[in-house]
């Protein structure tokens, strides 16, 4: 990459870093990454895929494999506590996960592409809204307009602090744990705090399933039988001192590594959660949100991938343990080859949703060389 270009690119990266929108709502983004491909020359750029998601298409020379590259655009609900000329102007948002640097290497992709394009097949290049919620990769796919582009491979990374700045971890299998959120209502009767008896309070069932719940998922080594649930929130009554509750809500995530033990672990919460309810009787409710299914890497998107990057002497560690956090990536392995790899953000650099992290620049040309040379060796 020329230092022109990684400037070009620097320069969109802070733009969008400075205007960050959440989920389902980044309609500037999306406007903006749709008039730079089109400003490229892409032979289409399709828009409102899944709600604001965007698609450039860049045909090859001769038919042949479509091929995409994917990358998000929504930022977080968390405010932003970087002291850098482009700190986000949105109070409460910031790009604090690197979307705004995967938008960056995809859009330095296009760059490549509108210089040389493929020798046969097509480049699909994927702008997806609502990664951090769980919706955007499903709402992409169930887009009409998608059916007509579908690749029959995806590729995509996630930039990772805690891994040595510029080196690719790949896994093999598992790239990322399956997760939900179970929302748990109790309900009693409320009563005078002077005759609780005249009630039915929730309480010692609340910090029953506290306790139990969390025993069901202890986590440990992110293997096949891997199981965390994590209690995030809980709720008693009403702020007072003058009733007893007759409401409760426990929050808890459940983690696994394969679907399929997610499936014997909300079994198993369903079952704790009734037999407690129905011993105190109580009525309960129990509701997901947030769900992310597992994403597990394809052998030949994995096999693409190591020579992009073996070709490039980029320092490669292939894995074959996942990373515990959750991805709705695995949606596009639905009906393609896909894969997903770490890049290294750096040893020492802030994680992930802190609110002083910031997308180190100097990955730019890393992540899309990767990219451009994975399209070349596959389509010419």
């Amino acid at each position: 990459m020329t230092p022109e270009r990684h400037a070009r690119l620097v320069a969109l990266r802070h733009e969008l870093h400075s205007a960050p929108e959440l989920s389902r709502a980044e309609h500037a983004t999306a406007a903006r990454i749709a008039k730079v491909l089109r400003d490229l020359g892409a032979d289409r750029v399709l828009t409102g895929l899944g709600g604001t998601g965007v698609a450039a298409v860049f045909d090859g020379r001769a038919a042949g494999p479509v091929l995409g590259i994917r990358c998000e655009l929504d930022a977080l609900p968390i405010p932003e506590e970087n002291q850098i000329s482009y700190v986000s102007q949105v109070p409460g948002h910031g790009h604090l996960c690197g979307h705004d640097g995967h938008m960056a290497m995809v859009l330095g992709v296009a760059m490549d592409l509108a210089d040389r394009r493929p020798a046969r097949g097509r480049v699909v290049l994927i702008f997806q809204s609502a990664e951090e919620t769980g919706e955007g990769a499903i709402a992409f796919r169930a887009a009409p307009d998608f059916a007509g582009i579908a690749p029959d491979m995806v590729l995509a990374l996630h930039n990772l602090p805690g891994l040595s700045r510029g080196h690719v971890e790949l896994p093999t299998q598992a790239a990322n744990c399956a997760s939900r959120g179970a929302r748990i209502r109790l309900t009693g009767r409320t009563a005078h705090a002077a005759a609780p008896q005249d009630g039915l309070s929730p309480a010692r069932v609340l910090a029953e399933l506290m306790t139990e719940l969390a025993a069901l998922g202890p986590g440990g080594d992110l293997r096949e039988d891997y199981a965390l649930t994590t209690v995030t929130h809980a709720t008693l009554g009403a702020p007072t001192f003058g009733v007893s509750p007759g409401v409760a809500e426990l929050w808890v995530t459940l983690r696994t590594v394969s679907d399929h033990r997610m499936q014997t672990l909300m079994a198993a919460l369903t079952e704790r959660v009734a037999s407690r309810a129905v011993a105190a009787g109580l009525a309960q409710e129990i509701s997901y949100h947030d769900v992310f299914e597992a994403c597990t890497n394809g052998h030949e998107a994995v096999a693409l991938l190591e020579e992009a990057c073996r070709s490039g002497d980029v320092p490669l560690r292939l894995t074959e343990s996942p990373q515990a956090f959750s991805e709705d990536f695995g949606q596009f392995g639905k009906s393609a080859q896909s894969a997903m790899f770490w890049l290294g953000a750096g040893e020492d650099h802030p994680r992930l949703h802190n609110p002083d992290y910031d997308f180190p620049d100097e990955l730019i040309p890393v992540g899309t060389g990767i990219f451009t040379r994975a399209i070349h060796a596959k389509l010419g």
